[in-house]
């Protein structure tokens, strides 16, 4: 009786563990994703040009880098989740943009995203040996679009993406859009390296600097 209680005694010390193990929260690291164009457009050529996309999000304490590569060049975010600014490089060509965005800014260049809700569903799936759930996000305009995330991945910035805000786990595969258009991001690697500081630095020459305000002027034009 007495070996009894202690061995139950002892698997009840070890459950709490358990449970942390399976989400252990991660200060730094990488996820890299491929981009893949969704069928039914009609828009070939566009689509050739995102053939071999990648996203990449790199993770350190408050900060992330979200690093989107394709033929055409690369934009890369800088998001500070305390102070709530960003930093975004435009790549393309010749041509090398930067743009400072206030807290103010970042939201609003987000707020599509505003009140966002997600259904959970009962569908799920294994990406990269992660055990992830289906759920079904929907935006304030009436669109949605599908994630699947897991709970067995942490991050300790869980404010990487406006998109992602209330979802209570991480996401490995969400349809998203590029210009016109539906795209789908699936993991395809998780690293826990470390991570250079630097990579978060903004840098002091080799870019035009323009305004947030200077970019939406132009959108709009």
């Amino acid at each position: 009786m007495k070996n009894l209680l202690r061995t139950a005694l002892v698997l009840l010390l070890m459950a709490p563990f358990a449970v942390l193990r399976a989400q252990q929260v991660y200060g730094e690291g990488t996820v890299t994703y491929n981009i893949v164009v969704n069928t039914g457009n009609n828009e070939t050529k566009a689509a050739d040009l995102l053939d071999g996309a990648t996203q990449k999000i790199y993770f350190k304490g408050i900060n992330t880098r979200t690093e989107l590569s394709s033929v055409l060049g690369k934009t890369i975010t800088l998001h500070d989740s305390r102070q709530g600014n960003a930093v975004v490089m435009n790549e393309y060509g010749e041509q090398k943009i930067l743009i400072r965005m206030t807290k103010d800014d970042y939201e609003d260049r987000n707020g599509k995203y505003a009140g966002i809700q997600f259904e959970y569903m009962s569908e799920t799936k294994k990406i990269l040996g992660y055990n992830c759930k289906l759920a079904i996000a929907k935006l304030k305009d009436g669109s949605t679009f599908r994630v699947y995330y897991t709970t067995d991945l942490v991050f300790q910035n869980k404010d990487y993406g406006a998109q992602f805000k209330n979802l209570p786990g991480f996401p490995l595969e969400y349809e998203s859009e590029l210009g016109k258009m539906k795209v789908t991001c699936i993991a395809d690697k998780v690293s826990f390296d470390p991570v250079p500081a630097a990579m978060f630095d903004t840098p002091k020459t080799g870019y035009r600097e323009m305004t947030y305000k200077e970019i939406k002027d132009i959108r709009k034009n």
